[in-house]
């Protein structure tokens, strides 16, 4: 009796978790070459087994089989028709019976010859399930590239395997796209074929590197509306045309100019960029990579200008690039998303300052239960095929997000996929993320946002951007070696030595959430980029009391986005490049054999040219913007001399440039100290008279039960947008972290609840071993800086610092003015005129030096300063 079915190949076997019978393997493959190499063995071992080897010869391509290889051989002729070819196969089929072993020659073939896809689907639906029924293994080739989805649909609906080959640098690849009836960790992954095994690949530099050799042809859904189609075939005709000196290159700018505006932007100034540095080769190959039509957003365009003027202006830094793969979701389907899910007129009513909160909550749930069209459904499948369970992130990338003017830092939601399980059970995760970052444009936030900018009017559809997520597997756990954000523009000045110019970076170990979220009582690394070394710390017990503890990480084991502290993660994941990343001349760990690790960076700040690297990338895309830029990244090494930065993100920095303003010296009696601050000074230098001090009383606060600390943030948003507080100069002060999602740690407003606001203190008062972090680059902070709001932490306990709490207790107290009905929160919120709390002819004074890193407020005689308010425009 012959043994079990087999690829003849074990270690592709393993990879299939076995071969069944019944299973229909379909190869998509570049070449019949590769096909070839994967028939012989299959066939060699099908004949060792006893099993019948039948052979389908009906392509001019070459024999994948010879005549005197022991295969049954049949010629069934296409050119017959389909119905002939179907019956002369079927007739084969019929009279060898139970399990024997089938090969087709390239099925494309088919295709071509009856000038119809829909008759190749419709031959496989008719021969797959009987060889199913009668418990065969078959081997089926598609060129990959060559076919629509009337019938590349049915084939993969129908199959049991369908899997992709490529050929990159000598090396084949095999990628599983569906395997039916049994799943493991490996599958959907892409596998090097080396000697006897298929070892997985994970590392999301060979990955893209592999698949974008491979010649994919984008998302050209045969549903495509018929204007939209026609006009990219009309631009890729002459493009063509241009090249073959057909026209003149002049017709190619016209029609490059018109595409931009319906992909790229509407903004002016983001397309004067765009025709600098963009052409149309690059629209034809983002039309490749999208789903429906429409814009593809300000983060998507601003991510791909990035990578085009490094290119351009900055060759060597492009060379260090990770290549991206990245999905585009049209502004449209938004749109159509919408009107079909009954939320278009909800959504009409946030255009109107009057009910622009109004029906949130509906809307959102009509949103997160939506339905989309068969077409886009194809697509969004085509991407996970692509894909495969390489994890993923779907990012917002609204029309007026990353644009001069208009960050959106933090506004809309931006989710990871670990992308594993069954071919169903990961499009309906991709469904669900799609629908809960749409669902985002209906939060208060956002619309706060928009409204505090004049911008709810303005047409913002939601575009998507889909982009693989950079990282390497480690057991079961998928994260880069490291992420971060840098500005240009280094608002954080905290030496003499450091240059504000030369730009400043945030570093994180893992995934780069935790760069951009304030969430928890956790650091990173701050690096002024002409000083990389010179850290706001002391002494290294401080760097690492303040060095990194948890690491963000895709848990692939569990599908989800996890945390873990770093010291767990080195234990449970060999291999990693750690001394790269951490120091360990920390104090001795509780076993008192073994040093701890403290997350410094200090190797890769010394031993490799990723400062200089990110140095140049940070000055070139600023000359290009004609402002400062704010961009987000990640890296991962191949090896301690090789790296690769995968470039997130590109957008304009709303930032003020200290220009060195002339401070006086002042000398102030101890009766008219309020407050004195030393560290954590973010923000241009500046001198300023106060006209209303807001303070959340540190002792009463950490008395309160979270619940209504949440309450207590709500009731800040409504003193903020009081007009008892309009064209005031004002600073807020209040305990911990301002904006932590975490209300444990600080109080969880949103900016939108203090955007009015022109001086905000933090106070390290709730928790002796909290230090505030220095947040440059989260969204949080963006938004101060976009708005030149001032940044100061105060440390009571510490040298230097003092805070004069009676003058806020025993001042009036004016929040009933602001809120009538917040009377049983006079204890926890003081609002407090200073024209109330100084005496005549005195008034409230702030200096504040960003290089030295110190603030004052004091009482002045106001002949003696003659500082006005700050003339800043409030929101």
């Amino acid at each position: 009796m012959p043994i079990g079915f087999t690829t003849g190949l074990p270690g592709l076997d393993k990879v299939l978790k076995g071969v069944m019978p019944g299973d229909n393997i379909v190869w998509q493959v570049d070449d019949i070459g590769d096909y070839k190499s994967l028939v012989e063995p299959y066939a060699k071992a099908a004949l060792a087994s006893g099993r019948r080897l039948i052979y389908f010869r009906f392509a001019s391509h070459e024999p994948l089989l010879p005549d005197d290889f022991g295969a049954e051989i049949h010629r069934p002729n296409p050119a017959l028709g389909f119905e002939s070819f179907v019956n002369a196969v079927h007739g084969v089929i019929e009279a060898a019976g139970m399990h024997a072993v089938y090969v087709f020659d390239c099925l494309t073939e088919l295709a071509s010859t009856w000038l119809a896809d829909q008759m190749l689907g419709n031959f496989f639906v008719l021969t797959c399930p009987r060889l199913w029924d009668l418990e065969t293994v078959t081997y089926f080739a598609l060129y990959r590239n060559y076919h629509a989805s009337f019938a590349l649909n049915p084939i993969t609906e129908t199959t049991q395997f369908l899997l992709d080959v490529f050929r990159h640098k000598g090396t084949i690849y095999v990628r599983p796209i569906k395997v039916q009836h049994r799943s493991t960790h490996s599958m959907n992954t892409i596998h090097a074929w080396e000697a006897d095994r298929f070892r997985p690949i994970t590392n999301s530099m060979i990955i893209s590197e592999v698949l974008l050799s491979s010649r994919w042809p984008g998302l050209r859904a045969d549903t495509r509306l018929g204007f939209w189609r026609r006009i990219f075939n009309e631009a890729q005709q002459a493009r063509d045309n241009v090249r073959a000196g057909r026209c003149p290159p002049e017709h190619e700018c016209d029609v490059f100019e018109r595409l931009s505006r319906m992909v790229l932007s509407r903004d002016e100034a983001m397309l004067r960029l765009v025709h600098r540095y963009l052409s149309l080769a690059d629209i034809l190959d983002i039309r490749d990579r999208m789903v429906g039509i429409g814009l593809i957003g300000g983060k998507a365009l601003g991510m791909i200008l990035g990578r085009a003027i490094l290119k351009r202006d900055a060759p060597d830094c492009h060379a260090v690039l990770e290549s991206h793969d990245s999905f585009h979701i049209g502004s449209d389907v938004f749109y159509t998303f919408l009107i079909r899910n009954g939320a278009w007129w909800i959504r009409q009513k946030q255009r109107q300052p009057d009910t622009f909160l109004d029906g949130l909550e509906e809307a959102r749930t009509r949103i997160l239960q939506g339905h989309f069209p068969d077409y886009t459904m194809d697509q969004f499948q085509t991407i996970l095929d692509y894909f495969g369970e390489s994890p993923y992130i779907v990012r917002s990338s609204s029309l007026l997000e990353d644009a001069y003017g208009n960050a959106f830092a933090g506004k809309y939601d931006s989710l990871f996929c670990a992308n594993q399980g069954t071919r169903e059970q990961r499009l309906k995760a991709l469904l669900d993320t799609v629908r809960h970052v749409y669902a985002s444009t209906m939060s208060e936030n956002a619309l706060r946002y928009r409204r505090a900018r004049g911008l709810l009017d303005w047409d913002e559809q939601m575009a998507l951007l889909v982009m693989r997520v950079s990282g390497e597997k480690y057991d079961e756990k998928f994260f880069p070696h490291l992420a971060g954000v840098g500005f240009s523009l280094n608002p954080y000045v905290w030496h003499k030595e450091i240059n504000p110019r030369a730009g400043v970076v945030r570093l994180v170990f893992g995934l780069g959430t935790r760069a951009v979220d304030r969430s928890d009582d956790d650091y990173t690394r701050l690096v002024a980029l002409n000083a990389p070394l010179r850290r706001p710390e002391a002494n290294f017990d401080q760097v690492c009391e303040h060095s990194q503890r948890r690491v963000d990480y895709l848990d692939l084991a569990a599908n989800r986005f996890a945390s873990g502290h770093f010291l767990d993660l080195l234990r449970e994941t060999p291999g990693l490049p750690v001394d790269m990343f951490a120091s360990c001349d920390a104090p001795a760990g509780s076993d008192g054999g073994t040093p701890a690790h403290a997350l410094t960076f200090n190797k890769l700040l010394t031993a490799t040219p990723f400062v200089q690297d990110t140095r140049t990338m940070l000055e070139t895309l600023e000359r290009a913007y004609d402002c400062p830029v704010d961009i987000e990244f990640a890296a991962n090494f191949l090896t301690e001399a090789e790296y690769r930065i995968n470039l997130l993100q590109c957008r304009p920095l709303q930032a003020h440039v200290d220009q060195g303003v002339a401070l006086p010296k002042i000398s102030v009696k101890e009766p008219d100290r309020i407050l004195e601050a030393r560290g954590a000074i973010i923000g241009p230098s500046r001198f300023v008279r106060l006209d209303r001090l807001i303070y959340v009383v540190p002792g009463v606060y950490a008395d309160l039960p979270l619940g209504r600390r949440y309450e207590l943030a709500r009731l800040l948003g409504r003193v903020n947008q009081a007009e008892c507080g309009e064209g005031k100069t004002t600073m807020l002060l209040g305990p911990g972290r301002w904006g932590t999602s975490s209300p444990e740690l600080g109080v969880p407003v949103h900016f939108s609840e203090i955007s009015r606001v022109s001086v905000l203190c933090e106070i390290v008062a709730m928790r002796d071993n909290l230090t505030p972090d220095v947040s440059v680059g989260t969204h949080f902070l963006n938004e101060l800086v976009e708005m030149d709001i001032l940044y100061l932490a105060l440390f009571p306990k510490q040298q230097n610092n003092h805070l004069n709490e009676l003058f806020f207790l025993d001042a009036p107290n004016r929040l009933l003015d602001c809120v009538p009905e917040a009377g049983r929160w006079q204890e926890f919120v003081r609002v407090i005129d200073t024209a109330d709390a100084a005496h005549a002819g005195r008034s409230v004074q702030l200096l504040a030096n960003a290089v030295e890193q110190q603030a004052s407020i004091f009482l002045a005689d106001r002949a003696s300063t003659g500082v006005e308010r700050l003339n800043r425009t409030p929101r």
